[in-house]
């Protein structure tokens, strides 16, 4: 599918009917993404972060033995019920990794510590605080009931279930959760190739010293951040500058070595923006411009096999485009298939946000509890796609849908936390 470009309104108007709404957007880009098939087998301590290619099968009952979920007092509970008892023998001592050896008798028990083995006859555990203990015996009141304080083999997890599926991103506790089941090495899809340039001839790099109309080029680093939170192989191919030839030689090698191209600038309305004409030329055009603020003139498209994310120029605006379209689809490129929209969370706003109804937008805000514990939320003061400063200083977005329109201070909005996406 092609879209048709070149009949775009100015990048200042603020609705315009031709733009794609996000949740649209967000649905053809996921039409056309299909997970990596390469795999590779990794130590299971360098696989954090990975995407699982098979599923891993519990080898075991986790645990592979019934055992003590407390420090307490190992005993059969039948024989209680049966027999009147509320006084024991206490024949031995049960520690993790080295059970009791023999059988328990009814008018008898075992001290056994977490974890612990449970000896051959016994079906409860009394924990230590509810026990009295004289000598070599133990006394103590009614309530014991069979089964407590009692971890049952399989209980966890069953010889031959499921642990994880394949397409799970792989987790610290996961970590710990497939060595508890003595699997060592893991297959899990190939890292993402993620290949990057700015473009542009007004940016200039750190070092250099900036002439009349130059601004150093922050995006590189914006993004470069972004993808190194997702663990992705890592392409910079730096500046680009507005050169017909030199950005097509550009997005050919990135084709060439990557699995996404991302590109900064170059994909708003002007007479020095390139990208449009050698894309529609190269490969296909999903769309070009999304009913959002800030990050309107967003491109997606595939040139071959590779996907092609053309972002917006101005620092915010490459932040929040980046964080709605285009990490959740490296996720599905990634392999990960039980990945969920970020949620969002309600929020009281303590101030009155401008807002024009026909697009969706993303405000820069701060998440805050008042004495009471309720949540409120306040606006970063100055909300310009240039001024990265308001991605630093917010923890949140506050998304406000396409037909709302301007909302007075007090009013239920929807916020978007950034911590655990950014």
């Amino acid at each position: 599918m092609t879209t048709d470009f070149i009949r775009a309104a100015s990048c200042a108007d603020d609705y315009d009917p031709d733009s794609m709404p996000v949740d649209k957007a967000r649905k053809y880009i996921r039409d056309y993404l299909s997970p990596l098939q390469s795999k590779e087998c990794l130590p299971v301590r360098s696989v954090l972060g990975r995407v699982l290619a098979e599923d891993i099968l519990s080898p075991c009952n986790v645990p592979n033995h019934n055992n003590s979920a407390m420090d307490g007092y190992a005993l059969n509970a039948d024989n209680l019920v049966a027999t009147g008892i509320t006084t024991l023998i206490i024949v031995g001592t049960a520690f993790a990794g080295k059970s009791f050896a023999g059988k328990v008798d009814k008018d008898e028990c075992v001290r056994i510590m977490t974890g612990a083995v449970m000896p051959d006859g016994c079906d409860t555990v009394v924990i230590q605080e509810h026990v009295q203990v004289s000598g070599d015996t133990i006394a103590f009141g009614e309530g014991v009931k069979r089964g407590q304080n009692l971890r049952y083999a399989g209980e966890d997890l069953r010889l031959g279930q499921v642990v994880f599926p394949a397409g799970h991103l792989v987790r610290p506790a996961d970590l710990g959760l497939i060595a508890s089941l003595g699997i060592g090495e893991v297959r899990v899809y190939r890292k993402l190739r993620v290949a990057f340039f700015s473009t542009g001839d007004e940016l200039a790099s750190i070092g250099q010293s900036l002439q009349e109309g130059q601004v150093y080029d922050s995006n590189r680093y914006t993004i470069y951040g972004m993808l190194a939170r997702l663990g992705v192989e890592i392409i910079d191919m730096g500046v680009v500058r507005d050169d017909p030839r030199l950005l097509e030689q550009a997005l050919l090698d990135a084709a060439a070595a990557a699995d996404v191209i991302l590109t900064s600038g170059g994909v708003s309305v002007g007479e020095a923006d390139f990208m449009k004409q050698l894309l529609n030329e190269l490969g296909q055009v999903v769309f070009w411009k999304i009913a959002m603020k800030p990050g309107r003139p967003l491109a997606y498209g595939k040139i071959g096999n590779t996907h092609y994310f053309g972002l917006p120029g101005n620092p915010v605006s490459v932040m929040v485009t980046f964080y709605q379209f285009v990490r959740d689809a490296m996720l599905v490129l990634m392999g990960q298939s039980d990945s969920a929209p970020v949620p969002l969370l309600a929020a009281t706003c303590t101030e009155a946000l401008k807002k024009a109804p026909g697009r969706t937008e993303f405000q820069r805000g701060v998440l805050f509890p008042d004495n009471g514990g309720t949540w409120n939320v306040r606006p970063i003061g100055n909300q310009g796609s240039g001024v990265l400063r308001s991605m630093s200083e917010a923890n949140c977005f506050i998304v406000l849908p396409e037909n709302c329109g301007n909302v007075p201070a007090g009013e239920t909005v929807q916020v978007q936390l950034l911590e655990g996406l950014v």
